[in-house]
């Protein structure tokens, strides 16, 4: 199969360049789409740019779940203000409130130090291994055998190549397990933040602008990788010193203009353009609206639970701004679902498939059968909606998964290496105690204990069917239980854990498995009483993504070919690895009888400001506005400094701190998200609707030079005009 689908892959790059802005391409397949790329203005040879260890690509950074770049040679790294959140959050006290009025390092000295676990990778290499993850399992093998021989070829692979020094190496599933590429990654430790700007520039608009335009958001921030006196990576310490990047950006000063090439460099996370259209009706017309409901409960139950500014509200801030993010995202998705007909022409795509299947030609015997052997595997997954829901949100209750994890580790550790679940394994103990101690900084037992109380509430309404014993049995409930009563529950357990100190949470790694069926920890309890539960429940997850492995292959392998047919594109959906999109500076029109230009500029934001948050810009920046001091950063064609630009670039979260650049690869602005009407597109590409929000380059340096006073980051940047 992966050798039939390759060619197609490669056959459909050099699409039309009206079709080309679709796509989120994996570097190898960039000298396909060169005529492409250069009949919009990229000025680079496009081979050179697949090269991983060449300009630009070496430049770019995986930050984490976001997107950053070198921007000096000194290790500096520039990425969004809200990728860099949860550092800044890490840092600022009610004394010291760094996330609300910014932070600037004078000299390497007053940088910040890194939070626990916080590092960056830059891809090495990306290398197919479909061979040596599928070819070795027999035909026979099925379900949770399948899945689990698939995990054990991958962890092979990647504990020999982490036999290197300083490199993360992964091995990731494209095509939906069609295709496997082996990834190495350079690994960075001592990862330093530099500057942020104020909460009222780098989160101006907060949530109500968040997927909204105009849009007037300085979404940057600062940070600096060290490495040990030697040149080679190496964990914090007073020693280290700023790596020396092969390649950095240089930063636009004179940026662009409507209709010029810019192309996007980044780590996408995921999207789901390939699923059937029984899958986008579940997700869009159940999951999305249960989901969004959850989030802003909880965001409701964590603002009533801490005062702003407070040191229990700092602490949540981060984790705020996450639930905020998706539910937006989840109510946008759920709106455009309605308004777009997005529904109707999936069908209506996956009827015209099969009718093609069903056609002249083999492809009925190759692909017949495939589809309703997927939709039997996926009705299995969505019996238990609910339920499972709210079992996935106990992730933002510390104390249940704290415990769940710890007693997980102690069990996975009684088995060799290579047979543990990916997570926790010895290659994964660093940050795993990274991440207890980040709780420090972002676990208030009064919180937590009303954000665990919110979540039983929402189990206790759930019919008998749906129950599990071991819950009813710990927390005492009977599906009437008394809300005040359940607190007092949890109050006592609160009152009894001591998984609330950092020095008890990293005594149980050195537990074994009798260690904690022996405790009296409340919270450790009931991790010991709910395994076998988790155990079950992941296996039968297992069994069902074992056969999805062998069948989502076969349903690619079908739209591919009819996507050739058709002379569409053919692209990996988002999984996390590096991906370049391109396209151009350009507006829209979100809806009859109006048109967004491309640009925002000061005197929007200026036009904005109401001196409350999220719209508080500061009586400095006013005044700089007002005066027009707009220092060498002005746009004739727009008439003032640009702060933020749209353009048709196809991205995804993850695309976070992306570096925009131009036809040169000089950085032109950072993308930090997308329109309302585009939010639909981690399901389907619209050329119409679908932009991207960058902040400009020129907006940016204005802040740092006329606001913020960073001279001593523009003299070590390179900045051409």
């Amino acid at each position: 199969m992966t050798k039939r689908i390759l060619p197609l892959i490669l056959a459909v790059a050099g699409i039309p360049g009206a079709l080309a802005v679709e796509g989120m391409w994996q570097p190898h397949q960039l000298p396909a789409l060169a005529d492409d790329m250069k009949q919009l203005g990229l000025e680079l040879d496009a081979n050179t740019m697949a090269d991983l260890g060449a300009f630009p690509m070496n430049a770019v950074i995986n930050f984490g779940g976001c997107s950053a770049s070198f921007v000096s040679p000194k290790g500096l790294l520039v990425t969004n203000h809200h990728c860099g959140y949860g550092a800044v959050q890490y840092h600022s006290t009610p004394q010291d409130n760094i996330l609300q009025h910014g932070f600037l390092a004078d000299t390497l000295a007053d940088e910040k130090p890194p939070v626990p676990g916080y590092k960056i990778w830059v891809t090495e290499s990306m290398v197919e291994v479909t061979d040596k993850v599928i070819d070795p399992i027999g035909r026979k093998v099925q379900g949770a055998d399948y899945f689990d021989a698939v995990e054990r070829n991958k962890k092979a692979l990647v504990a020999d190549c982490e036999q290197r020094e300083a490199v993360r190496c992964d091995v990731k599933n494209f095509h939906h397990g069609a295709r496997y590429f082996l990834i190495t990654e350079q690994e960075i430790q001592d990862v330093r933040l530099v500057y942020t700007p104020s909460m009222s520039v780098g989160k101006y608009g907060g949530d109500i602008d968040n997927w909204m335009w105009p849009r007037h958001t300085g979404d940057f921030a600062f940070f600096r990788a060290y490495v040990g006196p030697d040149g080679k990576p190496a964990p914090y310490s007073d020693d280290n010193v700023p790596y020396q990047p092969e390649r950095f950006l240089k930063v636009s000063a004179s940026g662009l203009g409507d209709g010029d090439f810019v192309m996007v460099a980044g780590y996408p996370g995921s999207t789901d353009r390939y699923r059937t259209a029984e899958e986008v009706g579940y997700y869009f017309e159940h999951y999305y609206p249960a989901a969004r409901e959850l989030r802003n409960e909880l965001i409701a139950t964590i603002e009533t639970g801490s005062e702003p500014g407070s040191a229990e509200r700092i602490k949540y801030e981060s984790t705020l701004a996450g639930l905020a993010n998706y539910a937006k995202n989840f109510q946008s998705m759920v709106e455009s679902y309605g308004k777009t007909g997005f529904g109707p022409a999936k069908q209506a795509r996956q009827d015209a498939l099969w009718t093609w299947v069903r056609g002249e030609g083999d492809q009925a015997a190759k692909y017949g059968n495939v589809k309703a052997e997927l939709d039997r595997l996926i009705d299995q997954q969505w019996q238990h909606l609910e339920r499972d829901l709210i079992s996935s949100y106990f992730r933002y209750n510390r104390m249940t998964s704290t415990a769940a994890t710890l007693y997980r580790l102690a069990l996975e550790q009684q088995k060799p290496d290579l047979e543990r679940k990916k997570g926790y394994q010895e290659r994964d103990m660093e940050n795993f105690v990274a991440g207890l101690k980040r709780m420090e900084r972002n676990y208030d037992p009064a919180v937590d204990k009303a954000i665990l109380h919110h979540l039983l509430s929402r189990y206790d309404a759930l019919p008998q069917a749906e129950r599990q014993p071991v819950i009813d049995r710990i927390f005492g409930l009977n599906g009437e239980s008394d809300p005040q009563g359940l607190m007092t529950k949890l109050d006592a357990m609160y009152a009894t854990t001591q998984l609330g100190d950092l020095d008890a949470r990293l005594a149980w790694l050195e537990q074994a498995p009798d260690a904690f069926e022996q405790s009296a920890d409340p919270f450790i309890r009931f991790a010991v009483a709910n395994a076998p539960h988790v155990l079950e429940k992941e296996k039968k997850s297992k069994d069902i993504n074992g056969e999805l492995l062998k069948v989502r292959p076969k349903y690619m392998a079908a739209i591919m070919a009819y996507q050739q047919s058709q002379g569409l594109p053919v692209y990996a959906d988002a999984n996390s690895s590096l991906r370049l999109s391109y396209g151009t500076v350009q507006g829209y029109s979100p809806q009859d009888g109006l048109v967004a230009t491309p640009f925002t500029t000061l005197e929007g934001l200026q036009r904005k400001a109401t001196g409350v948050e999220p719209f508080d810009a500061s009586a400095q920046q006013l005044a700089l506005i007002s005066q027009r001091q707009y220092g060498p950063y002005a746009d004739k064609a727009v008439g003032s400094v640009p702060v933020n630009f749209l353009s048709d670039i196809d991205s995804t979260g993850g695309n976070s701190g992306s570096a925009t650049m131009n036809g040169r690869a000089e950085l032109v602005g950072l993308l930090f998200d997308g329109v309302y009407e585009s939010i639909i597109a981690d399901w389907d590409f619209n050329k119409q609707f679908a932009r991207s929000i960058h902040v400009d380059s020129r907006y940016m340096l204005w802040v740092m030079k006329e606001l913020d006073g960073a001279d001593n980051l523009l003299k070590e940047m390179v900045i051409v005009d």
